[in-house]
């Protein structure tokens, strides 16, 4: 009998309520060990409640979530979080910026200045290493961002609409990257978004969220090979089934 594997994180009878307000409504599903998993729904539904209430940021009303068995705990699990908005400390330089979190979790300094050098050539930012943020365009923000986090080596990373401030153009540049790394590594990846082709471009599997009080509508799985092509009648049909979903009505 081969015994099943136990998943990476465990969302059980997840509610969130602010004072009268139920915004999230018993959710439950799981994550498996080196997982992208995309979460889409309508705008305003509680995507960002619900990542907020993983990393704690927010304490669950009822239920909870388990990151390896144990209940979520951000002193005892490496967890990195891409904000929507430019999260790059303005004072610092780029380099300076993808040690910090390595700096915060104590890693030793040989260690640190190898996975900063190895993430700044992932990413393409070696030479413009002493750069300030503002001296950078948005898409080399990100990148900033993207490198920071993959570099702590993250069990578990939390991305919030990253893409949402980007040019189409942009985007799919980004996105591609994000899905080289995610290959490479092997990270466990929650990606919010409200934009569908996203969501079917990059994710193994797509949740998908009702209105509020908000549940999971639909899981879906999606084995379209990589690199995915936008254009191809097998994304088209698959987006034209989440967009559906997706209806306000």
């Amino acid at each position: 009998m081969v015994e099943k594997k136990q998943p990476k994180v465990q969302v059980r009878n997840l509610t969130k309520k602010f004072g009268d307000l139920l915004v999230l409504n018993d959710i439950s599903f799981d994550v498996q060990a080196g997982e992208f998993l995309c979460i889409v729904g309508p705008t305003g539904c509680g995507k960002t409640t619900f990542l907020n209430s993983l990393t704690k940021l927010y304490e669950p009303t009822a239920g909870e979530i388990l990151l390896d068995g144990e209940p979520v705990d951000l002193k005892k699990h490496n967890i990195a979080y891409i904000f929507q908005e430019y999260s790059t400390m303005p004072w610092l330089t780029v380099e300076e910026n993808v040690r910090f979190g390595l700096d915060i979790k104590g890693v030793e300094k040989q260690k640190a200045n190898k996975l900063v050098d190895e993430y700044l050539d992932i990413v393409g930012l070696t030479k413009y290493r002493k750069y300030y943020p503002d001296q950078l365009s948005a898409s080399m923000l990100q990148r900033v961002v993207i490198a920071r986090a993959f570099a702590t080596q993250p069990e578990l990373l939390l991305m919030d609409e990253p893409y949402g401030q980007l040019d189409i153009q942009l985007r799919y540049h980004l996105e591609d990257e994000l899905i080289s790394l995610w290959q490479r590594t092997g990270t466990t990846v929650i990606f919010i978004t409200h934009n569908i082709e996203e969501a079917v471009y990059l994710g193994q599997r797509i949740l998908v969220l009702t209105n509020k009080p908000t549940s999971i509508k639909q899981a879906i799985d999606n084995d379209l090979p990589r690199p995915r092509k936008i254009a191809s009648p097998d994304f088209v049909k698959l987006r034209n089934e989440v967009t559906d979903l997706i209806k306000w009505w």
